[in-house]
């Protein structure tokens, strides 16, 4: 007789569509799918059925965790910003502009490229879509606070330009990292090695100390 046949078994009771395994590790395979599916098919192609068949599971899965696909595409938004920080190491103290162009220059190329297009997709769609708007705009002024400081500590050591205020430079900044982020899915020859090493150092130039 086997042990399972000696050991008495317990009827545990599961919610409708609870997924099986550990609860955070299966939310965090939901995710990827999620960011994987919006990156190939754009947000308009994304659907909890397909984000389910991606991960391998079922539509029930999803809907454990998210309600509908507006509340999913949030938490995206969310993760894509939580893994965008980590990649750029916003609260690495040795962080600085050109560390960051650098990153933001060359992220597509790397293994943040479906983060990357993914990110596309949602910024593209953010003013249609107020579930995840919100989302975007409060995780841009946490870059822009990291840019803004980045920026002063430049300035106090004399290696940016301090005669336009550190909160518009960084501005600039951002907006700059914004149109790179829209061209490169679209025109990717603009932005090989070579160029992309020019386009950090024109930046790099242009808000040095006037002399």
């Amino acid at each position: 007789m086997s042990l399972s046949e000696n050991t008495p078994q317990r009827n545990v009771k599961r919610g409708r569509g609870r997924p099986v395994g550990d609860r955070e590790s299966r939310k965090a395979d939901l995710l990827s799918a999620a960011i994987a599916v919006t990156a190939e098919e754009g947000y308009s192609g994304v659907s909890l059925r397909k984000v389910a068949k991606r991960m391998g599971a079922t539509t029930g899965t999803v809907t454990y965790y998210y309600a509908n696909k507006e509340e999913m595409i949030a938490a995206v938004a969310e993760e894509l910003f939580r893994r965008f920080h980590v990649s750029l190491n916003l609260n690495d103290e040795n962080t600085d502009i050109k560390s960051m162009l650098d990153k933001l220059l060359n992220w597509p190329e790397s293994e943040y490229s479906v983060l990357w297009l993914a990110f596309v997709q949602l910024l593209a769609h953010a003013r249609q879509e107020p579930a995840f708007a919100s989302v975007i705009q409060r995780n841009y002024l946490v870059v822009k606070d990291v840019l803004t400081a980045l920026v002063e500590r430049g300035q106090a050591n004399q290696t940016i330009r301090d005669d336009i205020s550190a909160e518009l430079i960084a501005d600039q900044l951002s907006a700059l990292a914004d149109g790179w982020m829209v061209m490169m899915p679209l025109d990717p020859e603009r932005f090989s090695p070579e160029r992309t090493q020019l386009l950090s150092e024109s930046v790099l130039t242009l808000i040095k100390p006037i002399k």
